[in-house]
């Protein structure tokens, strides 16, 4: 099932993901939990399992196909049949004329209508009854279970062990009736006594799970109208399940337990794994997966489609004689290779278990060839031990170098011992490179001490005391003399053409207040 977030997955991801959900549905996988810990059932679809995305639903769930809001007005309980509140000594104006209840009137009363009503008698009247109201949801409306008391069902159990207490009773009637008519007859034969006990005992067994033949007629038969203007003429299709069977999911009922999935009707595992094996006659479909020739057929497919992929034309349900004929002859190869195979071995190599003893010299490594050696383990006589060597070159040195390679081993890493070299082609230097090797490596580390202990120092930097607008101008500034000068001509030039207005440009910003001149005088003199 995919998940509510949005987030982007990669295409390995992906097809993990479509992976699982087809094992959940398959059953071979546990069902995905939600934020409360329940299953969520790998059918529903996935424009019904994903959430919207302005929830920002971190777990997959099933929360936003649920009512979030619950009206508190409503409620669940259901009216307290049969109780009483009030019982009335005489009668009171209002009340029903009948019984002299003031919780009803004379026309929903329930009681026996009197010959004479408790409003003239005032005897006999009758309690009030407790009157409830209730405002109950859409569910609460159409729960047909609700108010029901569980505790009225012991009644229908008390029922059955009445009449199967009868059912012991009678059979043992049956069965003391018939031993006295063996002992007052005992001129009958043994034949015909054996026989008849037979039959009456298999007529006194009675199966608690069966009912009678003419009960059990409208149970077996299903109706159905075929080929008619109605619908069809009307047959009679007999109902072939046992109805003594148990459903697998019904035999545990702990959640815990086996998984079962409806819609392939599979359970893989043992729903009673604790039964003792002898006596439960269901142990999971993985038992009949796993024994049998169930193995046999799965070894055929895989035979099949192996010899498929290799280029010959075999197909298991096309053709199943030829590919049952052709797996035949590749066990036949089969053992018959594996039986060379161990022959050649054996002819090879010995066999420990044999009678036949090898020789004494393969055993203890002792021969009568005579070696004799001197003080300093020269050979004086005789022939030294050559020593095996292997089908590679060996003691072969190249580039100069007085060691092979691999014979010496360092961080991690192999080179030559002569010079202490790690890259395998490189030319032999000898004493004078091991030790420019060394002092490189010292040198090296020094610069790391060294720029470590600079790391850790702090560092102490000067502030520069910059020359701002309307600051004071510090002591020691130091000007540029030819930045200074050019300066001081730009700005004597900006100076000169505020002056002259016909070079001033169109976006240079002018004062008015020679304007304002001229309009105060112009007044004056109109």
């Amino acid at each position: 099932m995919a998940t509510a977030s949005g987030t982007f997955k990669s295409r390995e991801d992906h097809r993990k993901q479509l992976e699982l959900e087809e094992a959940r549905k398959a059953g071979l996988a546990p069902a995905e939990l939600d934020e409360d810990g329940k299953e969520i059932n790998p059918h529903i679809p996935q424009y019904m399992s994903s959430a919207p995305w302005y929830l920002n639903a971190e777990r997959p769930s099933l929360k936003h196909q649920r009512k979030w809001k619950s009206d508190p007005n409503y409620t669940k309980e259901w009216y307290d049949r049969g109780a009483k509140v009030f019982q009335a000594e005489k009668y009171r104006k209002g009340s029903c004329t009948n019984c002299g209840a003031m919780t009803h009137d004379f026309k929903t009363c329930m009681e026996r209508p009197r010959k004479i009503g408790a409003r003239w008698t005032n005897k006999r009247i009758a309690p009030d009854e407790k009157v409830e109201a209730f405002e109950l949801d859409y569910d609460g409306k159409r729960d047909r279970w609700n108010g029901y008391d569980p505790a009225t069902y012991a009644r229908v159990i008390d029922r059955y062990e009445a009449r199967d207490e009868a059912r012991r009773k009678y059979q043992k009637e049956q069965q003391l009736k018939k031993l006295e008519e063996k002992n007052n007859n005992p001129e009958k034969g043994e034949g015909e006594d054996s026989d008849g006990d037979d039959d009456d005992e298999d007529a006194l067994k009675v199966d608690e799970a069966k009912v009678d033949e003419s009960e059990q007629m409208d149970f077996a038969k299903v109706e159905k109208r075929v080929r008619t203007t109605g619908g069809g003429s009307t047959g009679t299709v007999r109902n072939l399940r046992i109805r003594e069977d148990t459903a697998k999911y019904l035999l545990n009922l702990d959640v815990n337990s086996a998984h079962y999935d409806p819609k392939t009707r599979s359970m893989r595992e043992d729903p009673l794994p604790d039964t003792d094996p002898n006596e439960k006659f269901y142990g999971g479909d993985n038992q009949f997966r796993n024994s049998g020739q169930a193995q046999e057929f799965k070894q055929l497919n895989i035979h099949a489609w192996e010899a498929f992929e290799k280029g010959q034309d075999i197909h298991l349900q096309a053709a199943p004689s030829q590919a049952e004929l052709l797996y035949k002859e590749f066990q036949v190869k089969k053992e018959k290779l594996k039986s060379q195979t161990k022959e050649d071995i054996v002819h090879k190599y010995g066999n420990a278990a044999s009678e036949d003893k090898p020789a004494l010299e393969l055993l203890m490594g002792q021969t009568e060839r005579l070696v004799e050696y001197d003080r300093a383990g020269r050979v004086i006589k005789g022939q030294e031990k050559a020593v095996p060597k292997s089908k590679y070159e060996e003691d072969v040195f190249i580039n100069n170098h007085t060691s092979v390679w691999g014979s010496w081993w360092k961080d991690h890493q192999w080179g030559f011992k002569c010079c202490k070299q790690i890259i395998r082609n490189s030319y032999c230097t000898g004493l004078a490179g091991i030790e420019a090797a060394e002092a490189a490596t010292d040198l090296m580390k020094a610069n790391l001490i060294r720029k470590e202990t600079a790391d850790e120092m702090p560092q102490i930097h000067e502030e520069k005391k910059l020359a701002t607008w309307g600051s004071d101008v510090p002591d020691d500034l130091v000007l540029d003399k030819k930045r200074l000068t050019d300066a001081l001509k730009k700005e004597d030039e900006r100076k000169r053409e505020e002056k002259d207005e016909r070079k001033r440009k169109y976006n240079v910003r002018w004062s008015d207040e020679s304007y304002r001149l001229l309009l105060r005088i112009w007044r004056h003199t109109g």
